[in-house]
């Protein structure tokens, strides 16, 4: 394909792929060197002590009728990411007695080179076993993650308040976790993983699956069974995310990449015509505001039905991004609603290129349970194939990818070099006409989303998520 993006974003293409790279490579071997009443909101920390969410008691746990006597879960996320890698397996526990309370997702900064978050994760692992009770924890690392979750469990005292770990598409260790290889441990790899490969860790469990990219190992059924056997011993009733008559939904607003929480902004939710994506009405069902580490809800939706969710940081200069969701037919405790993060950061560098143009839309598709593979899957959006090689290699690995216009004002179908060789992140041209009567129509897999064609300066951005 010829290119029509700028050939001057190629010197900033190599710094990003470089720096991304040494990141995400650096964070893999860190360790080397059933009920929606019980819905509470997560809390996480994002990478200091000062960003601590109150963790609801262990009398408030049972509350729901859920089962308080499971271990609490802790998940940790990759490079890249945040805590919703593990929305659909929080379902799943919860659809097998857990309590919303016991399951609790850890948010970092992926992204600063050379940060040690130990003490970070330590501190949160305190406070859960402080609130829930428990004297120890069951500990969950994807890719990075999984580097920061063996680094953590170097020191004997850290490893006493873990009673089993699970290792989750990451790097291969010469021992099972903890100091002295005490800790049961858990590892789960995907011969068709093109970005960690199968690992393995002498002593440990090794489950190696077949068919799964490297985001699934995190997100996909089979390792949601393998873990709840890992930590109770017995298998699951389901592993379903078993559908209730009431949903509810609560979640963070935070910086993409960072993971930086957007204190006291607006998120205004709104139910939409599944076939236009129109909101069915101007006003609001919910208008929230985040706490001052950046958590909104619970809030309860009607299930099934498509949403809107409007996130508007009140920070001078940031752009509202518009998030438009599937039915929800389970309580989902993980919806987090990401803005563009500052021009400062290595992930503002990278997203610097999206317009603000209001004579075009900006789009962005977001995969939340695996990645968009050629030849595996389907992904169109306005009649144009997006899951080609050019964009969705097996080895890209693509979870998000963003459709706007290079300023011509057509389609071409050219990537941005921005993009080029970095993983999970693409870019591709195409010309939406800023026109927010005009309905944008993506197709994943057989399931459809729409949205209004908001124009990109005076309404932001759109982000289609497919869970």
């Amino acid at each position: 394909m010829s290119n029509h993006f700028s050939t001057s974003t190629s010197g900033l293409a190599l710094f990003v792929l470089l720096f991304c790279t040494s990141i995400f490579f650096t964070c893999e071997k860190e360790a080397s060197i059933t009920d929606s009443s019980n819905l509470q909101n997560q809390d996480q920390i994002v990478n200091t002590a000062e960003q601590q969410d109150p963790i609801p008691e262990a009398s408030e746990a049972t509350a729901g009728g859920c089962d308080g006597s499971f271990r609490p879960v802790v998940v940790v996320h990759g490079f890249l990411a945040s805590g919703d890698t593990y929305a659909s397996q929080f379902q799943r526990f919860s659809s097998n007695g857990y309590c919303n309370s016991a399951l609790r997702a850890f948010d970092w900064n992926s992204t600063a080179f050379g940060s040690d978050n130990s003490g970070a994760l330590d501190e949160y692992i305190d406070r859960v076993l402080e609130k829930t009770g428990a004297s120890q924890v069951d500990l969950v690392g994807h890719s990075a993650g999984g580097g920061l979750c063996y680094g953590y469990l170097e020191s004997s005292a850290n490893a006493v308040k873990v009673a089993h770990y699970v290792h989750l598409a990451s790097s291969s260790q010469a021992q099972p976790a903890g100091p002295n290889a005490e800790i049961p441990t858990l590892n789960i790899s995907s011969t068709n993983d093109e970005t960690t490969g199968v690992s393995d860790i002498s002593g440990a469990e090794n489950l190696t699956l077949s068919g799964y990219d490297h985001y699934e190992v995190a997100t996909c059924a089979e390792t949601f069974a393998a873990m709840y056997n890992h930590f109770n011993d017995e298998q699951a009733i389901t592993t379903d995310i078993v559908e209730e008559s009431a949903v509810s939904v609560c979640g963070k607003a935070l910086t993409l990449g960072e993971n930086a929480p957007l204190d006291f902004a607006t998120v205004e939710v709104y139910e939409v015509d599944p076939a236009t994506g129109q909101r069915i009405s101007s006003q609001a069902q919910h208008t929230l505001l985040t706490n001052e580490r950046g958590y909104w809800g619970p809030i309860e939706l009607t299930k099934g039905a498509p949403y809107e969710f409007l996130v508007l940081s009140g920070n001078a200069g940031d752009r509202p991004v518009h998030y438009y969701r599937e039915g929800f037919t389970r309580s989902n405790p993980l919806v987090y609603l990401r803005t563009l993060p500052p021009a400062t950061s290595i992930a503002g560098l990278l997203l610097a290129n999206l317009p603000s143009d209001d004579a075009q839309a900006v789009v962005g598709l977001f995969t939340s349970s695996q990645a968009v593979v050629s030849g595996r899957d389907d992904l169109f959006t306005n009649s144009e194939e997006l899951s080609i090689p050019d964009f969705t290699s097996a080895d890209q690995t693509t979870i998000a990818m963003f459709l706007y216009d290079d300023g011509d004002g057509s389609t071409s179908l050219d990537p941005d070099p921005t993009f080029s060789g970095i993983q999970f992140l693409n870019a591709v041209d195409m010309f939406f006409a800023g026109d927010a009567s005009q309905t944008i129509t993506t197709t994943f897999n057989g399931r459809t989303l729409n949205c209004p064609a908001w124009p990109s300066q005076s309404d932001g951005l759109i982000v289609l998520v497919f869970d």
